[in-house]
């Protein structure tokens, strides 16, 4: 502590007085030409260098200036290095990491990254201002989570930007059930799971509409000829220790809307990502203007260019596709060396035994040898997750292993002119799925669904595979060209909200964990939208109308009890009647509502679901609701623990009545109200352990399910409106600010307009503008001359 207190050195230093200059001259040996960096009152960097490699430069330069620690700290969680920082209750995190195989994929990309002489030349140039910024550092300069942590920056790497990369892939293509559902298929038996786990939602509202003839040319792999018995008849279970598995509900909205449907007759693009609200920010905002383009939108600390935004010609950003990319099979060794596994009738050698030394604060290393086989590294083996000590391995296949070099995707997306542009950028992405959406100032509307899909066979890969031979491996992957997309639509808009991409008309098995009920009102209301204006998209943004209240709440009024009902549980069913099913922040009848539902969840399911040792999942939300609207005979009503059949009405009443107690304390507490119960907070990546470093209470309605996704601590990351009018229009907010340092005025201070459902108009600054007012401060970049 005495460390951290020091006046010379310690968290004093980090405060920053209200009317710090960042004025600069500069002058580094890496750079070809000059370069000026302008910021604006926002500390918005406006970069407009000689040379593209400069501006990489500058952009790495600058990531590291304001969220150095951020930068590493999320790559040191990426490659399992944590525990070298905070000690040995991070053992189990870095374990996980490197079984994994996050390294194992960023080394795969890396090589791709580095064979290009365009991305390697970027990932360059990035990497050498980070460490020009890194090198300048003094001890009492470093950000306070150093000297909070007490450790000291590394220099920063190639492989470090794809680390960066490979955590992005985690967070958003690395969810997935299959542990919980071969489970699940051993509890319930095949007619149940497939009643409790369907594919297609009936309310679905897809990316690509309805009606939409795809092509006939697939080619559909047949399952393996012991399917039935090995497979869908399976009735073992697993075990494993998925504590660190990324949030399902990482997702997003975008729409775009063409001509025909806005005031200006230009289109609009639209985009939110719905991440985890933190501090720093996920996100940077940055203009780049070099003489190959000039693109704003926000950026990732860590990796070079512009990830979501636009240029003088063109507007994209992205959603997550929430498709399936990754299945576990079991491997059957010969014996404890792990040497061999048994694969199509014989010992096949064991691609590598790499030997992991995780290097723990305070402590000896820690070695882990992990198993690289055919299918990718063993996750899961008796010395690691699995519990019922029986032996038996799980190798896990996963796209982020596979190389590519989708740092190109973004480098050809930022000087991209119309959709063959477009198009060709995106063929290089692999992993995350994404919903790329597009639109030009030559009025075309595009969307993409984009990555490796696998090409598996009705249902593959839903539960644990075996991995004794090679009939249950992909068959290759869905040819791009026949990945759903929408171009230029009659109906004038298209949308994503990390829904179903397509309705059962599409012919390739498509699994994955998506939302179904933002995409319905986003289509509802573009539906009957013309006129369109950016405040009009904005409004969209902040929606908080919930479809799937207004589907659930009928069937919960038609079929309580109120005559069994206390008059205490009465005044909240009267909460729930008179609510408009608006999830704003006042609201009660939403916290009731929700309450009830998930009681109802519990109620129906959980004599199936909630018991026994072996870990289990409920099914995705509508699975309930659509199976009680289509039958009030639904097969889990009745409790399998008890000698009585009960019925619909007697489960919704129950689920009320134990609601009533949890929301009797809510309301005790103050926090029946929407709002005060969600407690939308902005964390620190240290969560609780700096809470004086978060944003707490922030008066923002919304919630899961919802167009405005803001949750307790997820939601919104980021809200975009670009208008391709001959000068572009753009508006966005993020839920931070552009320095990472707590004592800074910059750390958070987006937030409050972020909350507020209001935006920033941007200023894409031009050459012609450089001595305007709107200017604050101003950096210039020399090249040092080597003598």
């Amino acid at each position: 502590m005495g460390k951290f207190l020091s006046p010379q050195h310690g968290f004093w230093q980090n405060a920053e007085p209200a009317d710090k200059s960042f004025d600069a001259d500069l002058s580094f040996s890496g750079l070809k030409g000059k370069a000026e960096v302008f910021f604006d009152e926002r500390l918005v960097p406006h970069i407009f260098a000689e040379q593209e490699t400069d501006a990489y430069f500058i952009q790495g330069y600058l990531h590291a200036k304001f969220r150095l620690w951020q930068m590493e700290f999320q790559t040191h969680a990426a490659a399992g290095r944590i525990s070298e920082i905070i000690g040995e209750r991070a053992i189990d995190y870095d374990k996980g990491k490197r079984r994994l195989g996050m390294v194992f994929g960023a080394q795969n990309m890396l090589r791709e990254i580095e064979k290009d002489p365009r991305t390697k030349s970027s990932v360059d140039a990035y990497t050498a201002g980070v460490n020009a910024w890194i090198e300048s550092l003094s001890e009492s300069e470093l950000p306070i989570e150093y000297k909070l942590l007490d450790y000291k920056p590394e220099p920063w790497t190639n492989l470090k930007s794809a680390l960066f990369i490979k955590e992005m892939s985690n967070t958003l293509a690395g969810y997935e059930e299959d542990f919980e559902r071969t489970n699940a298929l051993r509890v319930l038996g095949e007619k149940a799971f497939t009643i409790l786990y369907p594919e297609v939602p009936d309310s679905l509202a897809p990316i690509v509409p309805k009606g939409t003839l795809f092509s006939d040319s697939a080619i559909i792999p047949s399952p393996p000829a012991n399917a039935d018995s090995v497979y869908f008849h399976r009735s073992d279970s697993v075990w494993f220790t998925g504590k660190y598995k990324p949030r399902p509900d990482n997702g997003s909205n975008n729409w775009a809307v063409s001509g025909s449907k806005t005031r200006s007759g230009y289109p609009i693009l639209c985009n939110d990502p719905h991440l985890s609200l933190t501090l720093p920010s996920i996100w940077y905002e940055i203009q780049i203007s070099v003489p190959e383009y000039n693109t704003y939108g926000v950026s990732f600390p860590g990796i070079p260019g512009v990830v979501i935004g636009f240029n003088e010609n063109i507007a994209f950003g992205f959603t997550n596709s929430q498709r399936d990319v990754k299945d576990y099979y079991e491997i059957r060794f010969r014996d404890e060396t792990r040497q061999e596994y048994w694969f199509n009738s014989t010992w096949r050698k064991t691609d590598s035994l790499k030997t992991e030394i995780i290097k723990v604060r305070g402590k000896e290393d820690v070695l882990d040898t992990v198993a690289y086989t055919l299918f990718g590294p063993v996750m899961y083996d008796k010395s690691f997750g699995n519990k019922l000590n029986d032996g038996k391995a799980y190798a896990v296949r996963w796209t982020a292993h596979d190389p590519a070099n989708i740092l190109l995707m973004w480098y050809l997306l930022n000087r991209a002119k119309d959709y063959n542009d477009y198009y060709e950028a995106i063929q290089h992405f692999n992993c995350p799925g994404q919903n790329m959406i597009f639109a030009s100032k030559k009025g075309d509307i595009a969307l993409w669904q984009q990555a490796a899909f696998p090409l598996r066979w009705q249902r593959q890969g839903e539960m644990i595979m075996p991995g004794f031979d090679s009939s249950y491996m992909w068959q290759g992957f869905i040819p791009y060209k026949e990945n759903p997309h929408v171009i230029n639509p009659e109906r004038g808009f298209i949308q994503s909200a990390n829904q179903r991409p397509a309705d059962s008309t599409y012919p390739y098995y498509i699994p994955g964990h998506y939302d179904v009920y933002r995409g319905i009102m986003i289509d509802r209301l573009l539906n009957s939208m013309n006129n369109i204006t950016p405040e009009d998209m904005m409004a969209m943004h902040s929606n908080n109308y919930n479809v799937f209240a207004e589907m659930a709440m009928p069937l919960l009024l038609r079929n309580v009890n109120a005559a069994h009902l206390t008059p205490g549980e009465k005044k909240y069913l009267e909460l729930a009647r008179q609510w408009n099913y608006k999830n704003e922040y006042n609201e009660t009848g939403a916290t009731v509502f929700m309450n009830w539902w998930d009681s109802l969840q519990v109620t129906v399911l959980g004599d199936e679901l909630g018991q026994g040792p072996i870990p289990l999942i409920y099914p995705s939300r509508f699975s309930m609701l659509e199976g009680l609207l289509k039958d009030s005979g639904y097969l889990f009503i009745d409790n399998i623990h008890t000698d009585k059949k009960e019925s619909l009405q007697e489960d919704v009443t129950l689920a009320l009545k134990k609601a009533a107690v949890a929301l009797k304390k809510l309301e005790e507490e103050g926090k029946l109200e929407w709002g005060k119960y969600k407690n939308t907070t902005v964390y620190h990546l240290l969560r609780e352990s700096v809470m004086p470093f978060a944003r707490t209470g922030l008066p923002i309605g919304g919630g899961v399910n919802i167009i405005n996704a803001t949750q307790h601590d997820h939601g919104p990351s980021w809200r975009m409106v670009v208008h391709l009018t001959e000068e572009t229009e753009a508006y966005a907010v993020y839920p931070g600010g552009q320095s990472g340092n707590p004592g800074s005025p910059y750390y958070d201070n987006f937030v409050d307009q972020w909350a507020a459902g209001k935006y920033y108009r941007l200023w894409v600054m031009k050459e012609a503008d450089k001595n305007n007012e709107k200017i604050k401060w101003k950096m210039k970049f020399t090249p040092r001359s080597s003598s």
